[in-house]
């Protein structure tokens, strides 16, 4: 492997792409007011935010696909994870189109959203089934060199996993620079890991990596651009994949703890106010709790960023 080609040079260009098209698309987002709508029942810091252009997810998604088709010839195996980053970036476009263009604050419905979803992971499921030999195990977590089969398991663990990932990642995206800040160091979690095992998927990797340097640039606070559903879903697509043509399912819950987290905390509020009427937490997703506890949103962020820095080391000593 040549590590300034396959590793360092996508960075560069997905990076190179993200920080020159961002300036180009924001002001165009803007011009057809493609602004962000703020829920009125969200914090009242946020209601500053409305009209800053969201479906920026537009310039990460361009930055991986651009990059990852450069070296598509030479690195077949990244094909599945693009699909899924593709695919599930769309359905978020779909999604944005309808929140910003038509004024529907919940854009696609909730059976429309999971349909798509769960045919986008169907596809997958059945590419990595039959056109792949990475078979039905999984990687145990520290336990080394041991893998987990899950015989028929494999099909509805896969389908819980993806969906899962994909909406933990789009509830994360809730903050400036969170869903980026998070997902930065998951991509460059599974960069190390796929150079460690050659597993043939680095420049889609490092593709996500530099894409989200890129737009982080203009996505840290004050936010000039936010990506939407279109990045959120796209980026929750990239990680599942990705750790599935690793073999590494089981690591999500460890690197990913953040999605799950914020999921988790959707359902507890959920579930505790329709059979008891209490809110165990002020807001959920439970990155709102914290700011209405009086944290300041870049110290949320951060302090998120910096478990998931843990949480992707701890990964390393799982392997």
């Amino acid at each position: 492997m040549n590590l300034n080609y396959d590793v360092v040079l996508p960075v560069l260009i997905s990076f190179g792409i993200s920080v020159i098209l961002s300036p180009l698309i924001i002001p165009f987002l803007k011009k057809l007011k493609f602004g962000q709508f703020v829920r009125d029942d969200g914090p009242e810091s946020h209601l500053k935010k409305s009209g800053t252009p969201t479906m920026g997810g537009l310039i990460i998604l361009c930055s991986i696909v651009v990059t990852s088709l450069i070296y598509m010839k030479d690195y077949p195996k990244i094909l599945p994870i693009l699909f899924v980053t593709l695919g599930f970036g769309l359905i978020g476009f779909l999604d944005d189109y309808i929140k910003v263009v038509m004024k529907r604050s919940m854009g696609l419905r909730a059976w429309q959203k999971m349909a798509l979803q769960i045919v986008v992971t169907g596809i997958f499921c059945y590419y990595i089934m039959t056109q792949t030999e990475l078979g039905t195990r999984m990687l145990i977590p520290f336990w080394s060199g041991h893998y987990l089969e899950v015989g028929f398991w494999y099909i509805p663990i896969l389908f819980l996993a993806v969906l899962g990932t994909v909406n933990g990642a789009n509830f994360t995206d809730g903050l400036d620079g969170l869903a980026s800040s998070v997902t930065v160091l998951i991509a460059t979690f599974f960069t190390v890991v796929a150079i460690g095992m050659k597993a043939g998927i680095e420049p889609i990797t490092c593709a996500a990596v530099g894409a989200l340097l890129g737009f982080l640039v203009y996505n840290v606070y004050p936010a000039r651009v936010f990506m939407g559903d279109t990045g959120s879903l796209a980026l929750g697509g990239f990680v599942a994949a990705a750790a599935y043509v690793l073999e590494m399912p089981l690591f999500i819950p460890i690197v990913a703890l953040v999605y799950l987290v914020e999921v988790l905390s959707v359902i507890i509020q959920v579930v505790s106010f329709k059979t008891t009427g209490k809110r165990p937490f002020k807001m959920a997703p439970i990155h709102h709790h914290f700011e209405l506890c009086g944290w300041p949103e870049t110290k949320v962020v951060a302090i998120f960023a910096i478990v998931t820095t843990i949480l992707c080391l701890i990964g390393l000593l799982a392997i």
